[in-house]
């Protein structure tokens, strides 16, 4: 059986979807950007998050930036956007409202308020769907659209994400999606085992933005300990292989994360902070700075609609 309540807690409005049966439970901040704030299972007789979120509203409110955007939704665009400028239909654009060494980064909704539309609990899933207009207030992305947000949890702790978005304006305009969540079983990602299937590296310059070649890349093909490596890259999914496409594992507590995108989301951007207790895995619908490369980049006509899905599923092993 599954329920949905909302409740106050430490200053968020929060909404939990819960399975009773195995006391999963998804919580949900729809105030703050609609960040998955935590993914929680009952494991080795006690309950464990493993999203790395914020202590507080306050906490979110005031280092939602210098805390690397962690759990926020990356729309219009996601990762950076080189200089904060595009030029589109002709047109020159600059981004206005984040910049990080000259360049806009995640987007322009980490941190607006999205709306509850839809609740729904029943004996398979619990079901919340949450909203934001966005009305074109950057000058930099002057372009109206819908973005609906649905967060379904199922049975056997598995998490459906789905993002649709619906081109409210009188043309066509530039869209790309991504998420930013940072994972964590509670110590540091060091002794965590990785896997991702991945055809090739996006390579980047020295300010993070892709130089246009492809460099091969199956480092993590199979399970192998992070250790020291560092991330901040960005990969192409190779979707001939089995899901799931990607894994973290803990082998000490024997639990693991799989990662299961659909094929609207064909990149995925992998980062470890400095902290290193917990590691960023994004899921991508085109490579960073699309909208100057276009790799990826959708062109959404008026009044149509594009949907991107991703899944995690918590496993005990």
């Amino acid at each position: 059986m599954f329920t949905i309540n909302n409740i106050e807690t430490n200053g968020f409005s929060t909404v939990i979807l819960k399975d009773t049966t195995s006391n999963t439970s998804a919580v949900i901040i729809p105030s703050c950007g609609g960040i998955l704030h935590a993914f929680e299972v009952f494991h080795n007789n006690q309950l464990l998050n493993v999203i790395d979120s914020y202590q507080s509203q306050d906490d979110f409110n005031q280092h939602v930036t210098d805390k690397g955007f962690k759990s926020c939704k990356m729309s219009p665009f996601a990762c950076r956007i080189k200089d904060a400028r595009y030029e589109y239909e002709g047109k020159p654009y600059t981004i206005e409202k984040f910049l990080l060494n000259g360049s806009a980064i995640h987007g322009l909704l980490y941190d607006v308020p999205f709306k509850i539309i839809h609740q729904l609990a029943d004996e398979n899933s619990a079901t919340v769907i949450i909203a934001y207009s966005y009305a074109g207030a950057d000058k930099g992305y002057p372009f109206k659209y819908d973005c609906a947000v649905t967060y379904q949890l199922k049975t056997n702790n598995e998490l459906v994400i789905s993002t649709l978005v619906t081109n409210k304006d009188e043309a066509a305009i530039p869209m790309q999606d991504g998420w930013h969540p940072y994972f964590t079983f509670g110590g540091k990602i060091d002794d965590l085992l990785l896997e991702f299937q991945s055809k090739e590296q996006i390579e980047f310059d020295d300010a993070m933005v892709p130089t246009g070649k492809l460099v091969p890349f199956q480092e993590f093909g199979s399970l192998k300990k992070i250790e020291t490596q560092t991330f901040d890259d960005c990969f192409s999914v190779n979707f001939f292989e089995c899901q799931p496409l990607c894994v973290l594992r803990d082998t000490l507590q024997k639990i693991q994360l799989e990662i299961r995108p659909d094929k609207s989301y064909p990149y995925l951007q992998i980062y470890t902070p400095p902290h290193r207790n917990s590691i960023a895995i994004e899921n991508l619908s085109a490579i960073p700075d699309c909208f100057n490369n276009g790799i990826g980049l959708i062109i959404l006509p008026p009044n149509e609609k594009v949907e991107f899905v991703t899944s995690y599923t918590i496993t005990a092993l």
